[in-house]
């Protein structure tokens, strides 16, 4: 999921202008590549002008220079991710997949209760969905591998927030709608999902979705990910609350134990 386009101009200290504008070049290709999504494969010259607001030859350069490397490829109808990128796509599923034996756990979880599984892990102010196993139900809740939602709100974000220091809170709650006085209903959510060893929302982030969340640790006892069971509001009564949440703690401490040979395991 791509963010907002960081601007012509990368921040630097302006100590060493060669240096900054490498900076810049790869800031601006970047935003380049980022235009492509699975809702739009192809982006022409003209796009990449109009969206990024970079002059025409800047963007006629650097595109040539994505071409030449083999990270964009020209057709007639437009450029579109070049043949370089599955080395990339390649070495980044394998960093992140999770091992057979847990997406078999979030397989059988999922078939169990009958909502979509999905492990996230925190990255500055946001989450990013590393894994899922859809519902088997017509109504479900979906979002895709990569994706970054924000982290002031939703079940997965108060569990893996539970370390958090008070100026990243302050960042993510200035980043939400409520501003800097949501800090404190942030902590008080971590504080309860701490308590309790699992996290419950419902429309915190968007109307009708429910999600029930527990943490997965590192063998230090970090929180490194958390796994959650998330749908629709009307599925998720107390009752059935109360046994998601057993369940979810109880493959999220299989996952645990287990460890991962995974990035998972690292610092994010």
């Amino acid at each position: 999921m791509a963010k907002a386009m960081a601007g012509p101009a990368a921040e630097t200290d302006g100590d060493n202008p060669a240096e900054a504008q490498g900076v810049r070049s790869v800031q601006r290709a970047l935003d380049i590549l980022a235009l492509l999504t699975e809702d739009r494969p192809l982006v022409s010259i003209r796009d990449i002008v109009e969206e990024t607001g970079l002059a025409k030859t800047t963007v006629i350069r650097l595109v040539q220079t994505l071409e030449q490397i083999g990270l964009l490829w020209g057709t007639a109808s437009g450029y579109m991710a070049g043949p370089g990128l599955w080395r990339w796509a390649h070495l980044a599923r394998r960093s992140w997949e999770l091992p057979p034996e847990t997406q078999r756990m979030m397989r059988d979880l999922a078939a169990r209760r009958r909502e979509t599984v999905n492990v996230y892990v925190a990255r500055d102010i946001y989450r990013v969905c590393v894994a899922q196993q859809e519902s088997p139900q017509p109504l479900r809740h979906v979002v895709h591998i990569g994706d970054e939602l924000p982290l002031w709100a939703g079940a997965s974000s108060k569990v893996l927030l539970r370390n958090a220091t008070t100026a990243r809170l302050q960042r993510i709650a200035r980043s939400s709608p409520y501003g800097d006085g949501h800090t404190r209903r942030l902590q008080e959510w971590i504080d309860e999902a701490a308590h309790q060893g699992f996290a419950v929302s419902h429309g915190e982030r968007e109307d009708g979705l429910s999600a029930v969340a527990a943490p997965i640790l590192s063998r230090s006892g970090a929180v490194v990910a958390a796994l959650s069971l998330s749908g629709p509001t009307l599925r998720f009564t107390e009752e059935r609350i109360a046994e998601f949440a057993a369940d979810l703690k109880d493959v999220a401490n299989h996952m645990s134990e287990r460890g991962f040979d995974h990035p998972l395991g690292g610092s994010l």
